[in-house]
Order: C-alpha cells, then structure tokens, then sequence
C-alpha cells in the first residue's frame, strides 16, 4: 500500500510540472498574438498613411505633362514661334551594370560611340550616380524606337522645342527659350520669349505612374492634372517687310565691310513696328553659336548726328524767328562758336531754311539753335521722344541720353543743334520721325500687332510738321545729300546723317558711322524707317552713301508690299497759311 502511495505521489509529483510548462507556452503564444495583432492593427489603421506614402515614395512617381507654349505669329498670321513634341533619354547607370552585354545595342540606337558610353556609364555607376543625359530633343518616333528596346535602366522623357521658321531673320526681335532651372520646362531667354514670358508659358499637367526598384514601370499613368497651353502672341512685324528689310541691310554691311547694322521700320499711323533687324544675326535654331544675340535697334544708344537737323528746324519754326524761306548767311562754311568752330562741307553762303536741310548745313542750324535758345531745342527733342523709353516691353530697352543742365554754353548748343552731345536709339529716332510723318502726332510704339490705332499725343503743331515733311522731301531730290534715297515712282522724305565714332583720344576721323532717317511716301506718309550702318571700312561712309540706298529698296518693295501706289508727279498743296519769306543775315 505504501508502495502504492509513493507511485500515486511520483505521478502527481510528474503532472504537476507538465501543465505548468504547457500553461506557460500557451501564455507566450497568446502574448505574441496580442502583440502581432496590435501592430497589424498599427500598420493598417493608426501608421496607415506614413506607411503607404514611405512605401509609395519609393516605387510611386509623379511625372510632369509639358505645357505647349503659346505660339507666336506674325500680323499676318505667319508662325514665327512655335514648340514641337520631343523626348529627352538619359540613363540609371547602377540599374545598367547589370545588363552590359546591351550598352552597344542602346549605344547605336542613340547614335553615340560605344567606347564613349561604356565609360560614361561605368564613371558614373563607380560613383554611384543615378542619372546621366544621354540624348535630348528625339522625335517622338525615335523615342518609341528606344522604347521597344526594354532595356532596364533607360528612361524617355517627354518634352517640348521651340522651333523659329524665319530663323536669323526673326531672331533678335523673336528671341529664343532655355532650360529653367529645375529643367521643367523652357522658359524665355531673350527678345519676346522673355518679354511676354508670363503670356506665353502655360501651366504643366501631371501623372502617377508606380515603377518597381529597379525603374521598370509596373502600373500605367493615372492623370492627375491637365497641362494648360501658354497663349498665343500676335506681334505687329509684317514677315515679308522683314524678309526684304534683313536682305537688303545685310547686303549693305557686307558690301561695306562693316561692324554691325541696323534697321528699324514704323507705321507712322499706328506707331506699330512692321520690320525690325540687325546685322551680324544668329540663328535661334542652333544654341551653339549665340555671340550676335543683341538687338540692336533697342538697346544700342547713338549720337544721331544730322538726322537730328529736322528736330531743331521744327523748333526754330514753331518760334515763328523763322519758317521755311527765311534766309541764313552761312559764309564760307567756317563760323567760331567761342574758342571752337562749326564747319560745313561747303560754303553755301546765303540760303534759306530749306536750303540748310537740303545741304545738311552745320553753321545754319547752329545759327537757327543760338537764336532761339537751347531750352526751346531740348524741349523739342524732348516732346518728339527722345530721353524716355518707348515703352514697348522689349527687355532690354533704353531710353538714350538726353543733358539736362541749367544753363548750355553756346558749343554745347551747336553740338546739340546737329545731333552731337546726346544719344538715342534707332527705335526713338524712327519714332520721331513717326511724329513728322504724322503730322505731329506722338504715338506709342508697340511690337503687339494693334486693333485701333493709338489716339496719341499732338506734340508738334501740324503746320510744323507739313513744312518739315516737305523739306526733307527735298533732302531726297535732286541736288540734296540724300538723293539716294530717293525711291522710284515714289516721293519721300528723309535725311542722311554721318556720325564720328567716339575713340580713346575723343572723336574720331578714320571711325565712322552711316545713318538715314525718312518717311515714305511724301504724300499721306505711311512708314517710318531708319537705317544705321556701323563702323565701315573704306572710303564710303557717309550716311547718304551707304544707308541711303537701303532705305530706298526697303522701302520700293515696303510701299508695294502695303499695296500704295505711286504717286503723280504733282506739287503738294496744303492750306496752312505760309508766311511771307524774311531774311536773316546774321
């Protein structure tokens, strides 16, 4: 029995432990099952969103759809601007490692050299980097040709060019685009590209597309938002007077050998600009060469010399000292002004006003300048536009030189009177001459092509601005200094100018530049057009030599292109009460 006892105590002694360790397993695997469903509970309600975007962050992209930017067009509606769809590849260099025995394949496909890509890939991929440009601006069948070619580790992007159909003739009033910063997209750079930015560059879309780690893409796009074009710009430039007005101003600084060149053409009864070029160019196409990209006729401020003669005519006239008969002793072409001189190119002894413009006579102007006083001059120069910015929008855009000072020494007052002491831009010379052809009308430029012409602003009297158009329709005729801008079967007016180029001594008289100011035709004018050429080599220099010719093509094929036909020989007639000729001696 006791034996008996002894077994029944072993057997519960041996039970006892048995439970205890089941019991204590038991509570281990309830715990773990507590603590794996608490974090499933975690990971998939409470961290939910942290978890899904660091997951999404590194398989989920968001990829831009390029806005087309706004297309630019001429006033006739010729496209000057306009962006095409392209595609940019580049490379994952580390992805690209493992699948070398293809780096020729992809290597002939992009037309680069192997040897080339094979260490490029390699630099790149020892260092680490994850990015590497491999060829830009594909048509968007060659980048589905690179497609098809699966290759792991290349990608194709989707982009937009701008193309420039009139290229060099365009280019320094068009401008051209570039890449932003963070490369999304191209953003303007020069001209109007970068004065109506804003206008022209829309707003990019977006997508979601979801790519595994090694940049294969797993899900397809999910539209997130649409890409809205950039607005269309219509500019005022007519692309057939800027086809003849680059043809011809570029035939004249070669034939000249000359630095530059500029021309600049206005309609007098809008004040919009139909033609605008420089000599040397570029070609907006090709971002290789870009030394020649400024314009010229916006930004390079000159002495205008005699082209200025008119300004000082009018103000003389509007005095009433003077009007378009009054005669002025101009001597032996040499007059003292204090310690300095004023010379002619002649004597022209006694001659009336018409006469001083039509022989672009220094001493008569000076004359005419010092009489009436150098406040009334500079007020005259003021009114027509010179020293204030013509507010165009174009960057870049300067306003000239214009003294202020409260009291001119007779020198200075000459100097002014033909042009010298003061600088303006061909686009605020043409403007002034705008206000001749209008009758005294200031209007504001604009390189936007306009509805309704300005109301503008009445800054000379309307008989000033007839007399002085007529006289400098003598300028263009037989026996004046600019009878070689003389147009066919056309009257005009214009004036000629030559200008010594400041050196490091001061003036100099090897260095020259040609200018030629007008207004076509003489009767009801329509353009206004300026032609300088800078710094030509040989013994042709003056303006009426070498800009007076380019003005008289321009402006024959100009005048027909608008569809004005010639005038009748015939005198002009104009009831604004002439006054009896007087006499000025002095």
């Amino acid at each position: 029995m006791n034996r008996e006892r002894r077994n029944s105590h072993k057997e519960e002694d041996g039970r006892v432990p048995f439970k205890g360790r089941f019991r204590f397993i038991q509570a281990i695997f309830v715990i773990l099952g507590i603590v794996v469903t608490g974090q499933l509970v975690n990971l998939q309600i409470l961290d939910r969103q942290f978890l899904q975007g660091e997951g999404d962050k590194r398989s989920v992209r968001r990829e831009s759809i390029p806005a087309h930017r706004g297309v630019i067009f001429d006033r006739n509606g010729k496209i000057l601007a306009a962006s095409a769809p392209v595609v940019s590849v580049w490379a994952d260099p580390v992805t690209l490692l493992k699948t070398k025995e293809r780096w020729f394949e992809l290597a002939d496909a992009l037309e680069l050299n192997r040897n080339w890509l094979t260490r490029r890939l390699n630099q790149k991929a020892a260092a680490g980097k994850r990015f590497l440009p491999l060829k830009r601006e594909l048509t968007p069948e060659q980048g589905k040709l690179i497609r098809t070619l699966g290759i792991r580790g290349v990608v194709i992007k989707p982009e937009q060019k701008r193309y420039y159909p009139m290229g060099e003739v365009t280019s320094h009033l068009i401008g051209l685009t570039g890449r932003d910063d963070d490369d999304s997209g191209e953003i303007g750079k020069e001209g109007m590209e970068l004065g109506y930015d804003q206008w022209l560059t829309g707003s990019n879309g977006s997508r979601r597309i979801r790519k595994d780690l090694l940049g294969n893409l797993v899900t397809e796009a999910e539209l997130l938002e649409n890409s809205q074009p950039g607005k269309e710009l219509m500019l005022s430039i007519d692309s057939r007077l800027q086809y003849m007005a680059y043809r011809e101003l570029k035939s004249a600084v070669k034939k000249y050998n000359a630095k530059s060149g500029s021309l600049v053409m206005l309609d007098v009864k809008t004040g919009e600009v139909l033609a605008m070029v420089n000599q040397p160019s570029y070609n907006p196409n090709d971002r290789e060469d870009l030394e020649y990209s400024r314009n010229r006729v916006m930004t390079d401020a000159i002495e205008p010399g005699s082209t200025l003669k008119p300004f000082t005519v009018a103000a003389a006239l509007e005095s009433g000292k003077y009007n378009r008969y009054t005669r002025i002793n101009t001597g032996v072409g040499y007059m003292r002004v204090g310690r300095d001189s004023v010379k002619d190119s002649h004597g022209y002894g006694v001659i009336d006003v018409e006469t001083v413009l039509k022989k672009s006579s220094n001493i008569g102007v000076t004359k005419m300048a010092l009489n009436i006083g150098a406040d009334t001059v500079m007020d005259m120069f003021r009114r027509v536009g010179f020293g204030q910015s013509p507010g165009t929008g174009f960057p870049g855009e300067r306003s000239g030189f214009i003294p202020y000072k409260d009291r001119f020494s007779d020198i200075e007052t000459a100097t002014l009177s033909f042009g010298y002491g003061l600088t303006v831009t061909p686009m605020q010379l043409a403007q002034a001459y705008a206000v001749i052809g209008s009758g005294g009308i200031l209007r504001p430029t604009s390189l936007i092509k306009r509805d309704l012409p300005p109301a503008g602003k009445r800054v000379m009297p309307k008989k000033v601005a007839y007399e002085v158009l007529q006289m400098l329709g003598k300028v263009t005729a037989k026996g004046g200094t600019g009878w070689r801008g003389a147009v066919k079967t056309y009257k005009v007016a214009g004036k000629t100018g030559t200008v010594k180029k400041v050196g490091n001594r001061g003036y100099s008289n090897e260095r020259y530049i040609g200018l030629f100011a007008g207004i076509a035709p003489l009767e009801n004018p329509r353009i206004a057009t300026v032609v300088i050429i800078d710094d030509p080599v040989g013994k042709d220099y003056y303006g009426g030599v070498i800009a007076g010719p380019v003005f008289s093509k321009v402006n024959a094929q100009a005048l027909r292109a608008l569809g004005i036909r010639p005038q009748k020989d015939k005198v002009l007639t104009a009831d604004l009460g002439m006054q009896n000729p007087a006499v000025h001696m002095n």
